[in-house]
Formats: structure tokens, C-alpha cells, sequence
């Protein structure tokens, strides 16, 4: 390869993130893959008492407390229902292990930022400062969601809160 090929292509993988994308009802999400440790699938979780309902609970995952949080729940997307599809996406954000529930797996996929269209504006009726924007990809809509934004620091101190809970 030519240095001149190089550069070009050290220029395009710049140019362009990966994401994984998962599914939550009808749409399609998609995240940084580099927040992304690990996809396992759905097991029984610790609940936690007196935890909002969309923090399932925690589990221990070698030996590190991982607080468990479903979308479905958070993005109030109606009835969950937990199958063979479902998996745990397992997050670090903000250097914080967190376990995210989604109803399935779809891709990695590589975006420009060209194709990531801006978000539209709700106003204050809804909070869509975590959306990076939209993308299309053939005939699907992509919500490409920016992780650490959605766990607000708010929400994060809930999360470290079930974590000091169970190390008690």
C-alpha cells in the first residue's frame, strides 16, 4: 500500500465511528462501540429495594457489582418481555460498569458524520439531549444515542447508589 493510500484511509476510519446497534420495540438504536465491554445474555439480577423501576438490579460479574438498567423501562417503551433475543449490553461510561438491557443485538456498523442527521427539537416537552442524532442506513432509521449523555449525572447517582448499597 502506497503512503498516499494510507493517509487516505487513516482519513476515512477518522472520519467514521463504529456503532452497535440494538432494538427496543419497533426502533433501532445505536451506540459508541467503544463504551461497549461486553453482550451477554439475560440472567436473573439482585434486586434492590426502594431502586426506580427501570434499575432491574445488579449482578456480579467477576467480581465487580454491575447495576442492571432496562431501556424498555427507562424510555417508558410499555410492557417488557424477556426471551431468547433479549441481552444485557455491558457498558463502562464515565469509568462506571453498567448493564444495559435491550430486546436484541442488530450490527456493528460504521458511520460518517455525515450520515448522523441532527436530532430534531421536542422543546421542554422531551429531553432528547442524549440523541447524537439520526441516521439512515438502506431502509432503516438508526436513533444513534450518546451513552454517557443518557447517563445523566442524576441517573448516575442512583447508579452509585445501588453500587454502595451492595458493598455494604
Amino acid at each position: 500500500m502506497t503512503e498516499e493510500l494510507k493517509e487516505r484511509a487513516a482519513v476515512n476510519t477518522d472520519d467514521s465511528r463504529e456503532y452497535l446497534t440494538f432494538t427496543l420495540g419497533e426502533e433501532e438504536y445505536g451506540i459508541d462501540i467503544l463504551n461497549v465491554q461486553e453482550i451477554r445474555g439475560y440472567d436473573a439480577v439482585t434486586k434492590i429495594a426502594n431502586a426506580p423501576d427501570f434499575i432491574k438490579g445488579v449482578i456480579n460479574m467477576r467480581g465487580v457489582i454491575v447495576p442492571i438498567i432496562d431501556m424498555r423501562l427507562k424510555f417508558n417503551l410499555g410492557e417488557v418481555e424477556y426471551n431468547q433475543f433479549t441481552v444485557v449490553i455491558i457498558l463502562n461510561v464515565t469509568g462506571r460498569v453498567i448493564g444495559m438491557v435491550v430486546d436484541g443485538v442488530s450490527d456493528v456498523v460504521a458511520l460518517r458524520r455525515e450520515q448522523i442527521r441532527p436530532a430534531p427539537e421536542f422543546g421542554a416537552v422531551l429531553d432528547t439531549d442524549y440523541i447524537e442524532g439520526l441516521a439512515t442506513l438502506d431502509e432503516r432509521m438508526v436513533i444513534v444515542v450518546d451513552i454517557e449523555r443518557l447517563m445523566s449525572s442524576n441517573e448516575m447517582g442512583l447508579v452509585d447508589q445501588v453500587q454502595q448499597q451492595q458493598s455494604v
